[in-house]
């Protein structure tokens, strides 16, 4: 009976978070579409706006570069690149402008030794071995708990470090997206009609980092809750 509620919990978790990750990206691309049609006033390219938002907080180790994809702009602290998609790298739109600053915030993170940032980065190896391997692990743990339950402690461990970076992941996009946003109206590349564009495009994007921390937060539980009943 508990493992029957048990799983019946997990399905509705993993029901719940997928509805909610897929109206998240929904709302996100059609902010994306709606804010890429419109134009900032200084005319800025989402490249000129990273390379001037860099230049101006005195970083000029990093560089700006252009990447296939649709939202697939990051900065890699390992290269000191910000990578901006085709969409934002030669687009004047107030979305392009948001994305390549929010990503220069990224670097002004590195540059300025934020800890969030730092605990991320070093998470990055061990996270990156951790979500090879947790799933097989787990799914093990599983056939084997009554008799070796230790096996599933040690993928619930593993997952816990994946939970560990989406959580931390939260302040470090957020941290972003505050110093992006805080250039853009100090420069004047947004004002008082496109600010709040800027900043509605980016809340946007944050919720995806959001909702993926509370789907890992939610299924460590339920991995928890089953190890705990099981044995």
């Amino acid at each position: 009976m508990e493992t029957t509620s048990t799983v019946s919990l997990y399905w509705i978790i993993f029901a719940g978070t997928v509805l909610l990750s897929w109206i998240v990206q929904v709302v996100l691309q059609s902010k994306f579409k709606k804010y890429s049609k419109i134009r900032i006033t200084a005319g800025l390219s989402g490249a000129e706006v990273a390379r001037r938002m860099l230049r101006e907080n005195g970083i000029d180790n990093v560089e700006v570069t252009s990447v296939r994809g649709r939202l697939t702009d990051h900065y890699n602290p390992i290269t000191r690149t910000i990578n901006l998609s085709d969409g934002v790298y030669n687009s004047n739109s107030i979305m392009a402008a948001a994305v390549a600053a929010h990503e220069c915030g990224h670097a002004l993170q590195h540059a300025k030794g934020y800890v969030p940032l730092k605990m991320r980065s070093a998470l990055v190896p061990v996270v990156s071995f951790a979500s090879q391997w947790v799933m097989w692990v787990i799914l093990a743990g599983m056939l084997v708990i009554n008799t070796f339950p230790q096996l599933m402690l040690l993928g619930i461990i593993l997952f816990a470090l994946t939970t560990l970076f989406s959580l931390i992941t939260l302040p470090v996009e957020i941290n972003a997206s505050k110093r992006a946003l805080v250039w853009l109206n100090d420069t004047g590349i947004t004002n008082y009609e496109t600010h709040p564009m800027a900043k509605d495009a980016l809340k946007s994007a944050a919720y995806t980092y959001f909702v993926a921390a509370i789907s890992s937060l939610a299924t460590l539980f339920y991995y928890i809750t089953l190890f705990s009943r099981r044995r």
